[in-house]
């Protein structure tokens, strides 16, 4: 499968931003070469999300849940075990870029819990 090209200027402001997230994470004291749970979340209709969800393995997702908003709208949430560095998120944001292309779905963004490497 070929993947598609991204809007340079959709990717920049995505990338804008995940930094605001990344910040966040350092200042609870996260250690971004901990591989952790990483959740992202697309919205769309049922039958783009049901192909979404049926392809999220060949494409390194787990399907975590699906939930329908007050309005009626749907979300689908995928993750996977990955780090929290910047280029595993800029990786990241790429590849839900082009999947939000391949599937005609919409990116909502991605989310993690901090790791800072002590146990609770």
């Amino acid at each position: 499968m070929t993947l598609p090209e991204v809007d340079q200027t959709r990717f920049e402001q995505e990338w804008l931003g995940d930094q605001d997230v990344l910040a966040s994470l350092a200042k609870n004291g996260d250690r971004p070469d901990i591989p952790r749970a990483v959740d992202v979340s697309f919205s769309g209709d049922e039958e783009a999300l049901d192909r979404l969800a049926e392809n999220a393995g060949e494409l390194g997702f787990a399907v975590i849940d699906r939930e329908e908003n007050e309005e009626g709208g749907i979300s689908l949430f995928l993750a996977r075990e990955q780090k929290a560095d910047a280029a595993s998120i800029k990786a990241l944001t790429l590849q839900c870029l082009q999947i939000e292309i391949l599937y005609d779905v919409e990116y909502e963004g991605w989310g993690c819990m901090a790791e800072t490497g002590s146990s609770h």
